[in-house]
């Protein structure tokens, strides 16, 4: 079966990608799986469903989340969550203070990393962790 989405790089190419883009890539993976979810287990109208998933995509969120996680990750995962954290994002959060804002950059570099290198069951494991 053709996936919907190729990766057309490798593992190598991937770790030479900046922790930003993997946590821009992980962002949108972490946001449809969040609206994807409440598409399954609620039966709210859009705007509703939107007002929900803010409450799991919103910085604040994602850094309790990354910290709920911590211990369960591998140390290559530690390390890319690391990464992402020491990324140098010149974006001034909105909602957020700092602190959480590199820990949800941190947060989804982890998912993006993973999604890029096809482990997308490891992705899977991880946020069931919250569940």
């Amino acid at each position: 079966m053709e996936e919907l989405f190729e990766i057309k790089k490798s593992i190598e190419e991937v770790n030479l990608l900046s922790p930003l883009t993997w946590a821009y890539v992980g962002d949108c993976v972490y946001e449809l799986y969040i609206r994807t979810k409440l598409v399954n287990e609620t039966n709210l109208k859009p705007h509703k469903l939107h007002i929900e998933a803010i409450k799991y995509v919103k910085a604040k969120a994602q850094a309790e989340l990354l910290q709920k996680i911590y211990d369960e990750l591998t140390d290559e995962e530690k390390d890319i969550v690391r990464r992402g954290r020491n990324a140098e994002n010149h974006h001034l959060p909105k909602n957020s203070n700092v602190q959480e804002y590199m820990h949800a950059t941190a947060f989804e570099a982890l998912i993006g990393y993973l999604y890029l290198t096809n482990k997308n069951s490891r992705i899977k494991k991880i946020l069931s962790l919250d569940a």
